[in-house]
């Protein structure tokens, strides 16, 4: 059923059509838990950072899984019109970009807990520095991949 045609029209199996449809929608959902804090909603916005960044590295797990068991990036790149090695840069970037704001990510949610554990919110100053740094690479990385599923499965 992963492995079958897609439900987005294009080349790609279906795993990758709900991995992409995830990232898509990730700023979104990120935005909805920030704004929980925002309001006041501490709690929510934990819980909701936690189970969104759970759903995020069952995707990665998902795609990464997928994109082995299809033949690797090799096997996309030769459906695509687009330069190889466009394609190898704009995925070494993509992949710099996620691995620090998913790593900084972690960080940001055991540092933040322990220092809200702690002093309260009064500590949390540097969170909110440190969270829109986040939010920023983690929707320029679902960007990114978005970009990469049209350069592989959507341009001709």
């Amino acid at each position: 059923m992963l492995f079958d045609s897609g439900f987005l029209g294009t080349r790609a199996a279906c795993y990758m059509d709900v991995v992409t449809l995830f990232f898509a929608l990730l700023p979104f959902l990120l935005g909805l838990s920030i704004y929980q804090a925002a309001i006041g909603r501490i709690k929510a916005h934990y819980v909701s950072q936690m189970i969104i960044l759970g759903m995020t590295i069952v995707m990665v797990l998902i795609f990464e899984i997928g994109v082995r068991l299809e033949g690797g990036f090799i096997e996309y790149v030769k459906m695509s019109p687009i330069s190889y090695d466009f394609l190898v840069l704009f995925l070494a970037i993509h992949i710099l970009i996620a691995l620090l704001a998913v790593g900084g990510w972690i960080y940001l949610m055991i540092s933040s807990y322990q220092t809200y554990q702690r002093v309260g919110q009064e500590g949390m100053k540097k969170h909110r520095r440190m969270g829109r740094w986040i939010f920023g690479a983690l929707t320029l990385t679902s960007l990114m991949g978005c970009g990469m599923y049209l350069f592989l499965f959507v341009m001709n």
